[in-house]
């Protein structure tokens, strides 16, 4: 790595390597903190944070000429706002050598469910209180007890499967009331549809039969669904599994079949007495055809 941007065959160090600590009056913000922001949950969590664990991410800023007694800020506009509100003084920061605010929000993951249950248990594992998390996150102690505990009860699998993925704590929730091979062919559906919402979890939790759920004898309370209906659910799904199931092991040899013909008929129609004679005689079969032959 080099700090010299002008060196085009090592990575270019786009900010200092040392933290620097700088007043907040020398800091320039760029963008305005306005009454709908600093209203939103997302600002109370965040002062709620840096009042009460201080800033974990430094503000980037660049200085403003060659003094540095200023620096404008490129990142951190609501972390800097919150500061001021609790009456901070200072605050480290990292120096950038490039202005463009873009390179650092560009790149901004909000963490997945599971991700945040890991977070939420190894805080605890370190004696952090479930009570200091929640003023930290200005969420309440349940929240952070339901966060702890969203995993219990899913399987290992499911649990890998879901691991990045932004989805509804419902949808753990419902998957919880099946049995563990049961998750793992709902989720797998779920992978295959691309539909990952607790509306889907509910019609995977309603076409499952008893037999696969934790607590078969249990009733199965599915808002705006009859028993009839549910039932109803469960045979077709198997239906729909059994048909999935022949598509799945015949696929590969209609792929290859399919090829084989695409092949045949590009050869055949390349024939120029065979292409004459379907031209002449059928037009429309030929059109057909060459559309089957041309398909990617």
């Amino acid at each position: 790595m080099t700090t010299d941007p002008s060196d085009k065959s090592k990575v270019f160090i786009a900010f200092g390597e040392e933290l620097i600590t700088l007043k907040l009056e020398q800091i320039i913000p760029v963008k305005i903190i306005n009454k709908g922001i600093q209203n939103g949950a997302k600002f109370k969590q965040i002062q709620s944070s840096v009042k009460e664990v201080g800033i974990i991410e430094p503000l980037v800023v660049k200085p403003e000429g060659k003094s540095k007694k200023k620096y404008i800020l490129l990142d951190g506009h609501i972390r800097l706002f919150a500061l001021k509100n609790i009456g901070a003084t200072q605050v480290n920061c990292i120096e950038s050598t490039d202005d463009e605010t873009f390179t650092y929000n560009k790149y901004i993951n909000r963490l997945a469910p599971v991700q945040q249950n890991r977070m939420i248990i190894r805080a605890v594992k370190r004696g952090v209180s479930e009570e200091k998390i929640a003023k930290a996150l200005n969420l309440n102690v349940q929240s952070i007890i339901t966060k702890r505990n969203l995993l219990n009860g899913i399987c290992p699998e499911v649990i890998e499967s879901l691991k990045d993925r932004m989805i509804a704590m419902a949808v753990f929730s419902t998957l919880r009331q099946m049995k563990d091979f049961r998750q793992i062919e709902a989720v797998a559906l779920m992978e295959d549809a691309g539909i990952y919402t607790v509306a889907h979890a509910k019609a995977l939790l309603a076409a499952t039969p008893k037999e696969q759920l934790r607590k078969p004898d249990k009733p199965k309370n599915i808002k705006g669904l009859s028993a009839e209906q549910m039932a109803r659910m469960e045979t077709e799904m198997k239906n729909l599994q059994r048909e999935y199931q022949l598509i799945e092991e015949t696929y590969g040899t209609d792929v290859l079949t399919h090829t084989l013909i695409k092949r045949y008929l590009s050869t055949l129609l390349q024939n120029t007495n065979i292409h004459k004679y379907l031209t002449k005689y059928h037009d429309e079969m030929l059109s057909a055809l060459q559309s089957i032959a041309q398909e990617p």
